[in-house]
């Protein structure tokens, strides 16, 4: 299951849009710090102020100025050069409605149809720290990965988180977002497979297989790249094998993008492969673990996704219970370890052995006849 805890290529692209969207924030910057014609500073205050009355004209379909005299406690002076600056400064075609006794945003009188938006990226507190963390998810890639293409990205967003309530250095200082067990990949190899994928182009790779111990020649269809615990993997079409795979771009040797179009799967029976199982794990889910967490380990397990398609349910005495499909067993193992004795499997027999037999091992490597 790949839908939590993942991130795909497609989604860092959000970031890519956000930045490009930042060279209309040089003319609204403009507007933020200028002087209008008619003279005046167009304040901190204005601009806040005039992004909520679009937003409450959107909302409402029309406002009257009764209305943000109360929504904002100003005066009604302050309301028309609210309304002055929104027409010939930003190119608001607002208007007075007669029918409906307010004032409303003609879209249809805007050069080519409209709809009006407001120049630059206009923000509140809380956008701000929703543009840091995009910024700690750019800055969170892999040293050097892309350096060169995020380094540009990065100083832009450091600009726009400058225009908010606290400075860039400020925000990125007190808000930290901790990485942990990423495994270092060649920045080549991961330019070459993120290249392949976006283009559509058939790869050959030299792959380190760790189960085998061996390194194998493969050919295939690169289909998504997929960040998952702090991990990168490319999912593919494997045409030795004919079949979805997965392959973890550390263990990729050697990287080779050929100058022949890659296969399509089917985006649903890509997501029926790589997200019906859990974890890491691909394939069809065949079995269903039933797990129950102690009282005090479950409140946090409460609160916590480990599949999309979970069931879970309360004890009497405050125990949890969470029910999730798996194929393969390796990771929910590697998962349930880690609560120790604050977890229980219920069901299936297989998997409650699986569990036995490796707290067993741990133990015995413990115990004091050990050493």
């Amino acid at each position: 299951m790949r839908g939590f805890g993942a991130t795909t290529i497609k989604e860092l692209a959000v970031a890519v849009q956000v930045v490009l969207c930042a060279e209309r924030l040089r003319m609204g910057k403009k507007l933020k710090d200028g002087t209008n014609q008619g003279g005046g500073v167009m304040s901190k205050e204005n601009v806040e102020r005039i992004r909520k009355i679009v937003n409450l004209i959107r909302k409402r379909g029309f406002v009257t100025i009764d209305q943000l005299m109360a929504d904002f406690e100003v005066s009604r002076a302050s309301i028309k050069r609210d309304f002055e600056l929104l027409r010939s400064r930003l190119g608001c075609p607002l208007a007075w409605d007669r029918t409906k006794r307010g004032y409303v945003i003609r879209d249809d009188q805007l050069p080519g149809g409209g709809p009006f938006e407001l120049p630059g990226l206009w923000f509140d507190s809380s956008e701000v720290h929703a543009l840091l963390t995009m910024l700690h998810l750019l800055q969170g890639v892999q040293p050097g990965l892309l350096e060169e293409h995020l380094s540009p990205l990065k100083s832009r967003l450091r600009q726009l988180l400058g225009q908010g309530a606290h400075s860039a250095t400020s925000i990125e200082r007190r808000v930290k977002l901790i990485h942990f067990g990423s495994r270092k990949i060649e920045v080549h190899h991961f330019q070459s497979v993120a290249s392949a994928v976006l283009d559509r182009k058939r790869i050959r790779l030299k792959y380190w297989n760790r189960q085998r111990q061996e390194v194998s020649e493969r050919l295939v269809s690169p289909l998504q790249l997929v960040h998952y615990r702090e991990n990168w993997l490319l999912d593919a079409w494997c045409h030795k094998q004919e079949a979805l795979r997965s392959f973890s771009l550390e263990a990729m040797q050697h990287v080779e993008i050929l100058n022949v179009p890659a296969v399509e799967v089917d985006e649903a029976a890509l997501a029926a492969h790589f997200q019906s199982g859990y974890g890491i794990f691909a394939g069809k889910a065949t079995q269903r673990a039933k797990l129950k967490f102690t009282p005090k380990r479950a409140q946090w397990i409460a609160s916590e996704t480990w599949h999309p398609d979970q069931a879970s349910s309360w004890l009497a005495d405050g125990s949890y219970v969470l029910e999730v499909p798996y194929s393969s067993d390796q990771e929910l193992v590697m998962d349930l370890l880690r609560h120790g004795a604050e977890v229980e499997v219920l069901e299936p027999p297989e998997l409650r052995s699986r569990v036995f037999e490796a707290l067993c091992d741990a133990a015995r490597k413990y115990s004091p006849d050990a050493l």
